[in-house]
């Protein structure tokens, strides 16, 4: 029987199957390889894969003697994933006796992302964390008038940008490359990746004397379900002055904002 996706609902920790095929691999081996993963979706927390222990290498796994307690799940137990002489330390763990109030992953494993060389959503990488199905990246083409200044200095002035809008972050704007002032930009050695566009490179400005690191950032080659922003330029609302036909936006307050 086909499985149909639910919206979110109130309960703090909740799972839902999947129909993707999941892998994650370490040291050129698979070691987990999955048509049966859930997706634990906890509150305050990204989406994390559970997986059958029986699609996990057991043949990789050593157990470990460090346990942790979570009040929304119970007490977890771990492993060390070895491949020949790399190991990745308590990277993977399980909740044998789940509470109450949580659902009966007791059968299952997760992985630490980061501790894995790889992570495959059926024959496609997916970066960072685990992709959730509800989280929405919409880009929209606009002709709305958008001006980009840093202390009193226009960077990027357009009336082609385009609007992404992404579930849970502030509304980005992105100016094509023509209509950015790339003399005041230098390049950095930032990279961050997104499972829903991509790797972003990062510049920094100089305006009104200083020099304002990691302002703007770009996606060059964005995931095909993203093409849109391909090398266009975002400057973080959190840093910068915009303007959008004629009103300046008001700076939202995330993590990306200045101390």
């Amino acid at each position: 029987m086909a499985v149909v996706a639910r919206p979110p609902t109130a309960a703090v920790v909740r799972v839902e199957p999947t129909v993707k095929r999941v892998r994650a691999m370490f040291g050129g081996a698979t070691v987990v390889d999955s048509r049966r993963a859930l997706i634990l979706f906890e509150e305050g927390h990204l989406p994390v894969y559970y997986f059958p222990l029986e699609d996990v290498r057991e043949d990789l796994l050593e157990v470990s003697d460090r346990h942790t307690t979570c009040p929304r799940k119970g007490e977890a137990s771990y492993w060390s994933v070895r491949v020949d002489d790399r190991v990745a330390e308590n990277a993977v763990w399980r909740y044998p006796r789940p509470i109450d109030d949580c659902p009966d992953i007791s059968g299952h494993v997760a992985l630490y992302w980061d501790a894995m060389d790889s992570w495959w959503e059926e024959d496609d990488q997916v970066f960072r964390h685990a992709r959730d199905p509800y989280h929405r990246v919409d880009v929209l083409r606009s002709s709305r008038h958008v001006r980009v200044e840093v202390d009193g200095e226009v960077l990027a002035e357009t009336d082609r940008p385009l609007l992404l809008i992404e579930t849970g972050l502030p509304p980005r704007w992105y100016v094509p490359r023509s209509d950015v002032r790339f003399e005041a930009l230098t390049p950095t050695d930032t990279t961050t990746m997104c499972p829903y566009k991509g790797t972003a490179s990062y510049f920094s400005a100089r305006a009104g004397g200083a020099q304002h690191r990691d302002v703007a950032w770009s996606y060059m080659t964005p995931i095909p379900e993203c093409p849109k922003i391909e090398q266009a330029i975002c400057f973080f609302n959190e840093r910068v002055d915009l303007t959008v036909d004629g009103e300046l936006q008001e700076r939202p307050r995330t993590h990306w904002s200045k101390p």
